[in-house]
């Protein structure tokens, strides 16, 4: 997988108008999906809710390609016209360096480090093959920072320094902000990658529209991610895109970690953003 990555840093050609969402696994890649989608494309649609519309026949997914792993084509990506809307799980470190000269916009999202554990060790539990993917083991390992994408703290930090740097070209979101205020977000997100809602869609209600459309009920309830799936591996795993849609749900972790656990992932996050100013 390693080598997959570095053909990436060394083969993806980034455009200066390309978007790209950004998560570390498991931190609500599918809402962040569904979301720019809906915004970029509103006006391909007389009606976000139009009964045509994408997003009710589709998985956010299969709508925004991956650069790199979990299916990514570069040959693909080439095909695509501009602006592109894409997505990537990798670290800052593992792009083309031109994805920053070029002034890409990056969008990311990060999500607490407890719920992002408790969601990627139900996740795993649901695809395994065999026995049940023990809790303790897979802390360790979390806390150890064992991932195909590197430490959680890494990935985290990379794109909050950028953001810093380029606050014009990254933006940098939380989970938990789309919870607590999704109109705000998805109003900063429109306005973000260069797409702002008018006056008179604001009055009509389009916004709302985006999020009713895309809120964890509305995208869980559609046939297409309660049954359909998509085969990974060349064809040795299917993944139900039902286990995509868990909860939607923050502070979960309390249910499944004990708070020995929690105090240790916690100590352990204030040591590493120690200094950086991000705050979770």
């Amino acid at each position: 997988m390693v080598t997959k990555f570095m053909l990436v840093k060394e083969n993806f050609k980034p455009r200066h108008d390309d978007v790209i969402l950004v998560t570390n696994p498991k931190s609500s890649t599918t809402w962040l999906k569904a979301l720019a989608f809906a915004i970029v494309n509103r006006s391909s649609f007389e009606s976000i809710d139009a009964s045509h519309h994408p997003l009710l026949t589709q998985n956010p997914q299969h709508l925004v390609p991956f650069v790199g792993a979990q299916g990514g084509n570069l040959d693909y990506l080439e095909t695509l016209p501009s602006p592109r809307l894409l997505t990537t799980h990798l670290p800052l470190s593992l792009l083309p360096s031109t994805v920053t000269t070029m002034g890409c916009r990056i969008i990311y999202l990060c999500r607490e480090p407890k719920d992002a554990f408790i969601s990627r060790w139900h996740f795993d539990n649901k695809i395994a093959q065999g026995a049940k993917i023990n809790i303790d083991t897979t802390f360790t390992m979390f806390l150890e920072g064992c991932s195909p994408f590197g430490p959680f703290w890494d990935h985290y930090l990379q794109y909050w320094k950028e953001s810093l740097q380029r606050p014009r070209d990254v933006l940098f979101l939380r989970y938990e902000e789309i919870v607590f205020d999704p109109l705000k977000v998805v109003r900063d997100l429109a306005g973000f990658i260069g797409v702002p809602f008018t006056e008179e869609e604001v009055k009509s209600g389009v916004d709302q529209e985006v999020v009713r459309l895309c809120s964890f009920k509305a995208l869980s309830d559609l046939d297409i991610n309660r049954n359909g799936g998509v085969e990974r591996a060349e064809g040795k795993i299917f993944i139900a895109y039902s286990v995509l849609f868990r909860q939607g749900k923050t502070g979960d972790w309390v249910n499944h970690m004990s708070k020995d656990m929690g105090e240790k992932l916690d100590q352990l996050v204030e040591d590493k953003f120690k200094g950086s100013g991000l705050k979770l």
